[in-house]
């Protein structure tokens, strides 16, 4: 899936490496970066390479939650009221632009990224497995965004910010756009499904399987308590925080090959599994703290266990 994902996008390793670990890991993935560093196209041809239904849904200012879950309509043959499925029912949904849509839409997603439903009329629908939601959304300082509310925050496993290309990677891009390459048409490049749900089935069932050693699990405890006595923080690492990265440390560790969970694993996957979930006190932020440096002041305040 990788070398997929890498006919059409260039660079963003760690980009793609945390797509897979959410996807094995069974979470939902959060893309932020500024227009043009290939979010959606990321996605897209994550989706290509993967034999499993996709849906895009392009997040605007008019989208209704409706238009996401689904709605009742009526049918004037059997007089009676039926569902119409909407977009979310797929295995992979691309949430494109999150943030440009108003929070009651936003919070229509709550449901379907934790229960694995949505409720309509009061009837639950379960969603397809597998299922996972993979949203892009620009920089919280652009106009005519609205910033997630923390409980949705907390529903993403991971949050990856991508940046700006270096020097040699955006050569590289040109070079395809001269060479005739179209993002808007993947199969010229040759993106080819390799992957299908019996797969990332297996995967995720591998990854349940890798070990995490009491002390490690300890250690990730720690990890999100030290976090919650922070005083430039006024909301810390949830249980769920937690979980989650002991779910993604697992995932990284399988896709290195290795059974079991290391401390380096936690530390490498702490940022992107953790930083979107902690919230900055207004003090802190006019200090210029950033949630990064707290959560390095908090990794590094927790013994590693030998």
């Amino acid at each position: 899936m990788r070398g997929e994902v890498a006919k059409a996008v260039v660079g963003q390793d760690a980009a793609v490496t945390s797509v897979l670990i959410g996807l094995v890991a069974g979470g939902h993935i959060l893309l932020e970066g500024v227009p043009g560093v290939a979010k959606t196209l990321l996605v897209r041809s994550l989706a290509a390479a993967l034999s499993v239904e996709t849906k895009r849904v392009q997040f605007t200012p008019d989208l209704m939650p409706g238009d996401l879950t689904g709605s009742l309509v009526f049918d004037s043959r059997t007089s009676d009221f039926t569902f119409r499925a909407g977009p979310v029912f797929t295995n992979l949904l691309l949430a494109d632009e999150i943030n440009r849509t108003p929070p009651k839409t936003q919070a229509a997603l709550l449901e379907a990224m934790e229960e694995r439903q949505v409720s309509v009329d009061g009837v639950p629908r379960p969603l397809p497995e597998p299922f996972m939601v993979a949203a892009t959304q620009n920089p919280v300082e652009y106009e005519g965004t609205y910033p997630l509310p923390e409980a949705q925050l907390d529903r993403f496993l991971l949050k990856i910010l991508l940046p700006l290309p270096p020097r040699e990677d955006e050569i590289h891009v040109l070079a395809r756009h001269a060479g005739g390459f179209d993002p808007r048409h993947l199969d010229t490049v040759g993106v080819r499904a390799v992957a299908g749900s019996a797969d990332v089935a297996a995967g995720a069932a591998a990854v349940r399987r890798v070990e995490v050693h009491g002390e490690i699990a300890a250690y990730i405890v720690d990890i999100a308590r030290a976090t919650r006595t922070s005083p430039s923080l006024s909301l810390g690492v949830s249980p769920r925080g937690a979980t989650a990265l002991m779910a993604t440390s697992r995932a990284w560790a399988w896709l290195n090959g290795r059974g079991y969970v290391t401390p380096d694993d936690v530390k490498a996957l702490a940022h992107a599994t953790l930083a979107h979930r902690l919230s900055l006190r207004p003090e802190a932020e006019l200090e210029g703290v950033s949630v990064h440096a707290v959560l390095d002041t908090a990794l590094a305040s927790v013994p590693v266990p030998r």
